[in-house]
C-alpha cells in the first residue's frame, strides 16, 4: 500500500503546530511560479451565473484564462499579478463571494452535489448549506478555525462524508441528522432545522479543546488523544446551547459514490448534467458555457461541475456540446479517474510537468485505473484513500506505486504506459480473487 498523503496520513504522535496554516484564500495570495493563486471558497460548490461570470472575466484579465477546480469544491485562479489584490476583491465582493476578510478561508462546506436534483428521494440539504454558512460568517470564534478545517453535509448517499471531513452532518430522513466529528459511530442525532447550528457547536468544541491541549492543531484528527473528541461531550455542549442530541452508538455511515458523468434524472422531467473538468482545469469559455445553460451550478469536491435546472428534451443535446467544449461527459472516459497536482511550470516544488507528461500517458495506456499523478513527495491534491496508483516524479524519473504492489522507481515517461496497463491487470486480478 503507497503511503499516504500527509492529509490523510495516520497520526501516532500528536501533531504540534508553530503557526497558522498557510492556505491561500480570495484575499490571501499564495507566491507560485507562474504568479499568484487566489483560492475563492463556494460553500456547497453552488454558483449562480452572475458570480462565475465574474470569476470567469477576472480570471480572463487579472489571470492565466483558466478556472481550477479543488478537492474541496472551491474555485482556484492562477497566474495573477502581485498587485492585483484590491482589483480582485472588489470583483469577488460584487460576485457576493467575500464575506468578512476574517472569515473568508473558513468557509469550507462540500455538500452532496445531487441533493435535491436526483430521484432518490432523500432529504435537499442545500437549505443547510446556506444556513451553516451564514451562521459561520457570523461567530468571532469560527474565524480562529484554519483553512483547512472542513465541514461535510450529506443528504444520507454518503458521498461527502467519505472525505475524512472535520464535522459531518448526514440527514438520516426529512427531519433528522447525525452529527460527528471523528468516527461515525461515535455520533450524536439532532432534529434536521437544528443541524446547521449544531455543526457549529462542534467546530467551537473542537476550537475550545484544541486550546485546552496547547497544540495549535488545524483539524480534528490532529488532536491528541487524550484531548480527542467525542459525542458525550459534544452532545453536553449541544445541550447547553439549547440543541437537543441524543447519543447513537455503533452508526455505520453510509459510502457512496461520485456523481457520475452523464444525464441526470430528476424527479417532473428535469434533468441534471454531470460533468468533469479534466485535471480539475477548465477555460474560461468552458467555463461561461457551463454558466449560461441555466444560469446555476455546482462544483463538486471530484472536480466536476453539475448543471441543474433543464429539461429532458434540451439536457442530451446541452451534454453533447459540452463533450465537444472539452469536458468529460461520460463514464468511460479515461480522464474520469485521473487526478494531478499543478507541477511544472506553476509549482516551484515540482520535479516534472505532470499535467503535460499525464496528457502523453493517458490516452495511451491507463483506461479506468484510478492515476495521481504528483511533481514530488508531497503529493498535493491526492484523492482520499489508498487505492489509487501514485505517479511521483523524482529527480532520477517517476516513481510508480499501486495499492499493495512493490514500487517501480525511476521510470521514464515513455515507460509508463506499460508500467499502467501491469497495474491496471494486477489490480483487476486482485480484485476477482476477493
Amino acid at each position: 500500500m503507497p503511503p499516504q498523503p500527509p492529509s490523510a496520513a495516520s497520526r501516532d504522535e500528536p501533531v504540534i503546530r508553530d503557526r497558522g496554516d498557510a492556505c491561500p484564500g480570495a484575499l490571501r495570495l499564495h507566491a507560485a511560479d507562474d504568479g499568484f493563486l487566489a483560492r475563492v471558497r463556494i460553500p456547497g460548490g453552488m454558483l449562480d451565473a452572475d458570480a462565475a461570470l465574474l470569476l470567469a472575466d477576472a480570471a480572463d484579465r487579472l489571470g492565466d484564462g483558466h478556472i481550477d477546480l479543488t478537492s474541496r469544491g472551491n474555485a482556484q485562479l492562477r497566474g495573477l499579478g502581485a498587485g492585483c489584490g484590491g482589483e480582485l476583491e472588489a470583483v469577488l465582493v460584487r460576485a457576493a463571494l467575500l464575506p468578512a476578510p476574517t472569515h473568508e478561508r473558513v468557509r469550507n462546506i462540500v455538500a452532496s452535489p445531487l441533493t435535491g436534483l436526483d430521484r432518490r428521494g432523500l432529504p435537499d440539504v442545500a437549505p443547510w448549506v446556506a444556513e451553516l454558512d451564514r451562521l459561520l460568517c457570523a461567530s468571532a470564534p469560527a474565524a480562529r478555525l484554519s483553512g483547512r478545517f472542513l465541514f461535510a453535509l450529506d443528504d444520507g448517499r454518503g458521498d461527502v462524508t467519505s472525505l475524512a471531513a472535520d464535522v459531518n452532518l448526514a440527514a438520516r430522513d426529512a427531519d433528522r441528522a447525525l452529527l460527528w466529528t471523528a468516527d461515525p459511530a461515535d455520533a450524536v442525532l439532532v432534529a434536521a432545522a437544528d443541524a446547521p447550528r449544531a455543526a457549529l457547536e462542534a467546530a467551537a468544541y473542537f476550537l475550545d479543546t484544541a486550546l485546552e491541549a496547547g497544540t495549535r492543531a488545524w483539524r480534528v484528527a490532529e488532536l491528541p488523544a487524550e484531548h480527542a473528541l467525542h459525542a458525550a461531550g459534544l452532545a453536553a455542549r449541544l445541550a447547553a446551547a439549547g440543541i437537543d442530541a441524543v447519543l447513537v452508538g455503533d452508526t455505520a455511515a453510509a459510502h457512496g459514490p461520485a456523481p457520475e458523468p452523464g444525464l441526470v434524472e430528476g424527479p417532473d422531467g428535469v434533468t441534471a448534467l454531470s460533468v468533469l473538468a479534466p485535471l480539475g482545469r477548465l477555460t474560461t469559455a468552458q467555463w461561461r458555457r457551463l454558466a449560461g445553460l441555466t444560469g446555476r451550478i455546482r462544483l463538486t469536491p471530484w472536480r466536476g461541475i453539475i448543471v441543474p435546472d433543464l429539461t429532458a428534451e434540451t439536457a442530451a443535446d446541452a451534454l453533447l456540446g459540452l463533450a465537444e467544449a472539452g469536458l468529460i461527459t461520460a463514464g468511460d472516459s479515461p480522464w474520469r479517474s485521473v487526478t494531478a497536482c499543478t507541477g511544472r511550470p506553476g509549482c516551484a516544488k515540482s520535479l516534472a510537468d505532470v499535467r503535460a507528461d499525464a496528457q502523453a500517458v493517458v490516452v495511451r495506456a491507463t483506461g479506468l485505473l484510478p492515476v495521481h499523478w504528483s511533481g514530488c513527495e508531497r503529493r498535493c491534491g491526492h484523492p482520499r484513500g489508498t487505492a489509487w496508483v501514485d505517479v511521483v516524479a523524482t529527480r532520477a524519473g517517476y516513481d510508480l506505486t499501486a495499492a499493495g504492489g512493490t514500487p517501480r522507481r525511476g521510470l521514464r515517461t515513455p515507460e509508463l504506459p506499460a508500467a499502467l496497463a501491469d497495474a491496471r491487470r494486477t489490480t483487476s486480478h486482485d480484485a476477482a480473487k476477493k
